[in-house]
């Protein structure tokens, strides 16, 4: 598996997917995807078998899922004033905890961070909600 991280969110977390095991991970900003449509990021995710990890649900979500396959997309979905580049990288982390051993062809692993600072992260085929 490989994760292709979208520029919303911090380059720093394609170094943790590298030092936890997927040194093929990358950056959208590290391939040439910088200011790119949403659109354009998952084609080039599908054709080159990247994960796609964002906080863009609403955007991202309906794009794979209209997909015939894709590799997988993990969003982060995070409590308004929370979000820090802490945060990012310990759901992150947390994530791949979960998802390390998953196929996740064909599937959307959303991890949410409510207000109360739960957390929890679902794994769903993709269109099923």
């Amino acid at each position: 598996m490989k994760f292709l991280i979208d520029e919303c969110l911090s380059p720093t977390l394609a170094g943790i997917a590298r030092e936890r095991g997927f040194p093929e991970s990358t950056h959208a900003t590290w391939i040439g995807l910088r200011s790119r449509p949403d659109w354009s990021i998952v084609r080039r995710a599908v054709a080159d078998g990247y994960v796609v990890v964002t906080q863009d649900t609403a955007d991202f979500t309906p794009l794979v899922e209209r997909e015939t396959a894709h590799p997988g997309l993990v969003c982060m979905t995070v409590a308004h004033g929370l979000m820090s580049l802490d945060v990012q990288q310990a759901l992150f982390a947390h994530a791949l905890d979960r998802i390390a051993d998953t196929d996740l062809t064909g599937h959307v692993v959303e991890i949410a961070l409510a207000a109360d600072r739960t957390v929890r992260l679902d794994i769903r085929p993709s269109g099923s909600g």
